[in-house]
C-alpha cells in the first residue's frame, strides 16, 4: 500500500513552542459541567481548574484551593482559596465563581450528568472573598474529589442559558491554556497563559487535531506532524519495538484505569432479562479478543472496578468462555433455533445492532470477533459504525440497542452516577437504565463510608451484584500505550501516568527541530 504524506493543511510543524496532539473525535461543549466526552474533557482540562486536584502519586492536593480543614464528623470542609489567580480575561477569581458553579451543576435546568457528585451538599457558602464553607448532609467520602470540578466564571455566565452558552466554544477559565481557535472537525488551537499561578507552561500553544483514522494519525507521528498519540497494539508490536521507531520516540506503556464494555439498553425487551446477558457473556472469548484485538496488551474485566482500584474484588469469578452452558441458558428462556441457523422467540429473530464509534480501530475489530462468537450460540449481531457526535447523541436519547465503548475512570470507584438508578435522564451517565434496589443502597452506604477497609467491603459486595446482573458485558482492561516525540523533555511516569506535569514539559535548545 502506497502513503502519501501531505503537511499543506497541518500546522507549523517546525514551531518549537507548539505541543501538537490528535483526536480522533471533536469536542462538543467546553464548560466543564457539560464536558463529559473524552474529547471534550481532555481540552476543557487544560482550560478550566478545580479547587482540588491529584498529584504524581494519586494523593488528593490543592488546584484552586491552597488548603482547607475538615470537621471531625466530615460533614464540613472549609476551602482557602489562593489569592491572586485571574480568569483569562483578567478579572479575578474568588469565592463567589465557587458558589456560582456549585448553584449551576444542581441547577436542574442545566442537562450535566454530575449533579450528584453534588447532591450531599446541604450549603455553599462564601465567608469571604477567599474562603468557602461547604456543608454536608452527611459524611461523604468522595467530597475533596469532587472538587476537583473545574470552576466557572460567574462574572460570564450569571444569568445566562449555560448549555447554549457562547462560552462552551470559546471558554474562559483559570487554567495553563486559554482558548485561541476552534475550527470544527479540524484543530483546536490554546495558547498558554502567561500568568498561571503554577507557572508558565514552556510551549506556547497545545495544539488538538481532529484525525478520525487511526492510520492518518500514525503517519502524522512518524513524519512530524504531531507530537505524540496513543498507539493501538499492532502499531506498538511492529513499530514501536523497532530500532527506528525507538531513535525518534519514546514509548509509555501502563495498564489503563478504565474498561472496554459492551453496555446494553436495559429498557429493550431482548436484553431486559438477566439471563439473556449472562449467556451472551458465557458466548464470549474474551482472551481471543484480547490476543486477536489487544495482540495481548491488556486484561479481561470481570467487573465495573479494573484490578489496579483498590475497590477490585478479586473473589469475583469472571463468565469463563462456555458456549454450550449459553445456548442451554438461552433455551431455558425459550430460545428456539430457526431455520437460518439464528435463535427465534414468539416470531423474533435474535438479532440487535451494536454501535460502534469511528476513528477507533480496536472497539471495531473487537465488534467484528463478537460478531463471529455471537453467531456461533445463534445470535446475529449487525455493527454500525457512527461519527462521534452522531454516536453520542443517540446514545443520549437512548436510540440504542447495544454500544461498544470504554470508561475511563475516577481513582474514587464512587460509582453513583454510572450505576446508580437514579442516573438515567438525559445527558446522564446510566444510560443503560440499570436497575437493582440493593445496589442503589450500598452505593449510598458507600459514599457515607470514611474508612476505607469498610467502604471497600460495599465495593467488593457491588462488584459480585454488578457482575451478576451483567448490564454490562465487561470485556477488557486495554493497556494505555502512548508514543512521545525524543524532543519533547521533562516527562516523568508515576502512578497517575505521565499527563501530570505536561506544562513543564519542554524542548532543550539542542531541539529545536524535529530530528537534530
Amino acid at each position: 500500500m502506497l502513503f502519501i504524506f501531505s503537511c499543506e493543511k497541518a500546522p507549523n510543524i517546525k514551531e518549537p513552542f507548539s505541543l501538537t496532539s490528535a483526536s480522533s473525535a471533536d469536542a462538543k461543549r467546553l464548560l466543564p459541567l457539560f464536558a463529559s466526552d473524552s474529547a471534550s474533557a481532555d481540552i476543557s482540562g487544560k482550560i478550566f481548574n478545580g479547587l482540588t486536584k491529584y498529584d504524581k502519586n494519586l494523593n488528593i492536593v490543592g488546584d484552586l484551593a491552597e488548603s482547607w480543614t475538615i470537621s471531625k464528623d466530615g460533614k464540613e470542609i472549609i476551602f482557602h482559596l489562593r489569592k491572586g489567580i485571574k480568569w483569562h480575561d483578567g478579572v479575578e477569581f474568588s469565592a463567589d465563581d465557587v458558589v456560582f458553579t456549585y448553584k449551576a451543576i444542581t441547577d436542574p435546568k442545566n442537562p450535566t450528568p454530575y449533579s450528584s457528585t453534588y447532591g450531599p451538599v446541604k450549603e455553599v457558602k462564601a465567608l469571604d472573598k477567599y474562603t468557602v464553607k461547604v456543608v454536608y448532609e452527611k459524611p461523604f467520602a468522595p467530597a475533596l474529589e469532587s472538587w476537583g470540578m473545574g470552576i466557572l466564571p460567574k462574572h460570564l455566565l450569571e444569568g445566562k442559558n449555560l448549555f447554549n452558552s457562547p462560552l462552551n466554544r470559546m471558554p474562559i477559565g483559570t487554567g495553563p491554556y486559554k482558548m485561541k481557535e476552534w475550527i470544527t472537525g479540524q484543530i483546536v488551537v490554546l495558547e498558554r497563559n502567561n500568568s498561571y499561578y503554577e507557572g508558565k507552561p514552556f510551549f506556547e500553544k497545545f495544539i488538538t487535531r481532529i484525525i478520525p483514522d487511526p492510520s492518518t494519525m500514525f503517519l502524522e507521528l512518524r513524519f512530524g506532524g504531531i507530537d505524540f498519540m496513543g498507539l493501538n497494539p499492532a502499531q506498538y508490536k511492529y513499530y514501536g519495538e523497532t530500532s527506528y521507531f525507538k531513535k525518534y520516540f519514546n514509548v509509555y506503556r501502563y495498564p489503563s484505569f478504565g474498561y472496554t464494555y459492551i453496555g446494553y439498553n436495559l429498557k429493550d425487551p431482548l436484553f431486559s432479562n438477566k439471563g439473556v446477558r449472562q449467556a451472551i457473556a458465557y458466548a464470549i472469548n474474551k482472551k481471543e479478543i484480547i490476543e486477536g484485538v489487544l495482540l495481548g496488551f491488556g486484561t479481561p474485566c470481570t467487573g465495573p472496578f479494573p484490578p489496579s482500584s483498590w475497590a477490585f474484588n478479586p473473589n469475583v469469578k469472571d463468565f469463563e468462555y462456555n458456549p454450550e452452558k449459553a445456548r442451554k441458558i438461552l433455551y431455558e428462556i425459550g430460545w428456539r433455533t430457526g431455520s437460518d441457523g439464528i435463535l427465534i422467540k414468539d416470531g423474533k429473530r435474535f438479532s440487535f445492532v451494536l454501535l460502534v464509534n469511528q476513528g477507533n480501530e480496536a472497539r471495531l475489530k473487537t465488534a467484528q470477533i463478537l460478531k463471529e462468537q455471537l453467531k456461533k450460540i445463534g445470535i446475529e449481531l449487525n455493527i454500525r459504525v457512527l461519527e462521534w457526535q452522531s454516536f453520542l447523541e443517540l446514545v443520549t436519547k437512548r436510540q440504542f440497542q447495544a454500544v461498544l465503548l470504554g470508561w475511563s475512570l475516577s481513582r474514587d470507584p464512587d460509582l453513583y452516577d454510572i450505576f446508580h438508578s437514579s442516573k438515567t435522564k438525559p445527558g446522564e451517565f446510566n444510560f443503560v437504565s440499570y436497575s437493582n434496589k440493593e445496589v442503589d443502597h450500598l452505593i449510598e452506604k458507600a459514599r457515607e463510608t470514611l474508612d476505607r477497609q469498610e467502604r471497600k467491603k460495599l465495593y467488593w459486595r457491588i462488584h459480585e451484584l454488578i457482575t451478576d446482573d451483567q448490564p454490562y458485558t465487561f470485556l477488557y482492561v486495554p493497556d494505555t500505550i502512548i508514543a512521545v516525540n525524543k524532543r519533547i523533555k521533562g516527562i516523568e511516569p508515576a502512578p497517575a501516568g505521565i499527563w501530570h506535569n505536561y506544562i513543564f514539559w519542554y524542548v532543550p535548545k539542542n531541539r529545536m527541530d524535529w530530528y537534530n
